[in-house]
């Protein structure tokens, strides 16, 4: 099933509306090309709904937030919902400041997303409307361990079923949820999280599958998340000791790109709950 995901990508070739940050914007152009997708940025207000209408889905990351963009991103939202658009929100550092937080749960009372993804303590401020965050990163208090999966899975499918939905929450163990059935997936390495942007080129990547299989977001999503953890393993076993984490970015979706369908079905580590 997983396999499907990838080649209908690959065979769509899906443009993608990104209104991202200017940390990683040049990556997720670059991960949506490996994933085989097409990237287009713009968040001009001017031009962000005609932008929106020519493409078949729309990611949009609050990474690096302020009053020129956050127009555009409920503008982009509202045309992409008015055609029938996936659309992926990336509530990047929600509950640092009240801005994110804010900008954040607007954009969820106003916008039909098709997923959210995003850390632990990302999602609980969605959830809550409040939250604390390390910077960009889950409150270590957050994290997802064997302990506490069952516990953090429930959480999941309740939250995706009062938004409607599909909720993606990475971390060592990633949980992909509609609110009925959960994906629990133990793909990736470590090192990623020393990579700036790994997450944002992951929602760039969701956007591109869900848009290529709109119909089954829950299954596109979940393979989206197991393509980029596979590729963070396959990238690390490139490393030598010479290779940091320039290399390994790199390394990642030099992985995405050639990762193959059969690869994916293989290599993908999930179960189901």
């Amino acid at each position: 099933m997983l396999k499907e995901m990838l080649e209908n990508v690959r065979g769509k070739t899906p443009l993608i509306h990104n209104i991202t940050n200017y940390v990683t914007v040049n990556d997720c152009a670059n991960i949506l090309l490996a994933c085989g997708g097409s990237p287009i940025m713009s968040d001009d207000i001017e031009e962000v709904g005609e932008i929106t209408s020519i493409c078949g889905g729309l990611n949009i990351n609050i990474g690096t937030l302020n009053q020129h963009t956050i127009p555009a991103m409920f503008a982009a939202g509202e045309k992409a919902n008015e055609l029938g658009h996936p659309v992926v929100l990336d509530p990047v550092g929600a509950g640092a400041s009240a801005l994110r937080t804010n900008t954040a749960l607007e954009l969820l009372e106003r916008i039909q997303f098709t997923v959210l993804r995003g850390n632990i303590s990302e999602i609980k401020t969605l959830a809550s409307g409040s939250g604390s965050t390390k910077g960009v990163d889950a409150d270590i208090t957050d994290q997802i361990t064997e302990e506490n999966l069952d516990q953090a899975v429930s959480f999941a499918k309740s939250f995706a079923k009062k938004t409607g939905a599909v909720v993606a929450i990475t971390g060592a163990i990633d949980i992909v949820t509609d609110g009925n059935n959960a994906y629990c997936i133990r793909n990736g390495h470590a090192e990623m999280s020393k990579i700036t942007g790994t997450g944002c080129q992951l929602s760039a990547m969701i956007a591109a599958y869900i848009t290529a299989t709109p119909e089954n977001a829950l299954t596109a999503t979940a393979a989206a998340v197991c393509a980029m953890g596979l590729c963070g393993e396959i990238a690390k076993k490139r490393m030598t000791s010479e290779d940091g984490n320039s290399s390994y970015r790199n390394y990642i979706i030099d992985a995405v790109c050639n990762l193959t369908s059969d690869e994916l079905e293989r290599g993908a580590k999930y179960e189901l709950q």
